[in-house]
């Protein structure tokens, strides 16, 4: 290889692929993502500086304040609240060249590695369950939404549904057993259920129209409830023990009806067969 070739070789090499300009040009949809990512990162720096704070008091076994656990709840659901709107947004106007690398990596943060954390902060500090077991339940949160996430960038189903829980819901699955149960060997396997979930085949259905309004509906009484839980504490925490079984019964619900659904269909297929 002479020089000129080499030289020619790593000027190719260096030349910028696609459209470099207008990929750092970001839209409203990108606006959205980024506040989704901002409001994980503030959800995780409101449970470390509550481990921290709890860790500095002195005497007695840790316990999670439930206030920041309230407010780290309603940044996320705020983050996913953006994450809903921000593809609604590209489609009305204008998606930037990397619109759905920075959606992706947002949703890593907010319904990936937050709820991890929380699972960590929950059960990590007791000695109800042994600390591997929890980091291995939080991993598992971790690990099933980034390949969620991955497998949606590469796999279209052929309804154009979710296959797999979307990492979302995922998310909001795995807050409502850490606001339900106490750390056991069982509220751990219901947070390995819902990681399985988001990896599985299992087809959920897209929030278009009707359905992404009842979805935004059920984000803002979950932020209601929070704000009636964190400020009348004296209240009782009913209303968002009821928003949360409801949340897992939904999750639960709907693999129940798709297993349903296919059966009739192959029942009318044989039918129609016969």
């Amino acid at each position: 290889m002479t020089a000129a070739d080499a030289g020619s070789w790593q000027a190719d090499e260096e030349e910028p692929r696609g459209p470099v300009g207008k990929a750092f040009r970001l839209s409203a949809a990108d606006s959205l993502s980024l506040g989704n990512a901002v409001c994980g990162f503030m959800a995780v720096c409101v449970l470390a500086y509550s481990a921290i704070m709890q860790l500095q008091m002195a005497g007695g076994p840790f316990v999670p304040d439930p206030s920041y656990f309230a407010t780290a709840i309603v940044l996320l659901l705020i983050g996913a609240t953006c994450d809903l709107f921000d593809g609604l947004v590209a489609r009305r106007f204008r998606a930037s060249a990397m619109g759905a690398e920075l959606d992706n990596l947002a949703d890593v943060i907010s319904f990936g590695f937050a709820p991890a954390f929380m699972v960590v902060i929950w059960g990590g500090f007791t000695n109800q369950v042994p600390f591997t077991a929890v980091l291995v339940a939080a991993a598992s949160v971790l690990v099933a939404g980034v390949v969620r996430l991955a497998r949606f960038a590469c796999v279209k189903t052929k309804s154009g549904d979710f296959m797999g829980l979307p990492i979302p819901m995922g998310a909001m699955t795995v807050i409502s057993i850490v606001l339900l149960f106490q750390p056991s060997v069982y509220s751990l396997l219901g947070v390995l259920g819902v990681a399985w979930l988001m990896v599985s085949r299992i087809e959920y259905p897209k929030p278009k129209g009707q359905l992404a309004a009842v979805v935004l509906g059920w984000i803002m009484v979950n932020v209601a409830f929070l704000t009636f839980w964190v400020a009348w504490p004296e209240g009782g925490d009913l209303p968002i023990k009821i928003g949360a079984s409801m949340q897992i019964a939904l999750v639960a619900a709907i693999p129940l009806r798709m297993l349903f659904y296919k059966r009739e269909l192959r029942k009318e297929a044989e039918r129609i067969g016969n």
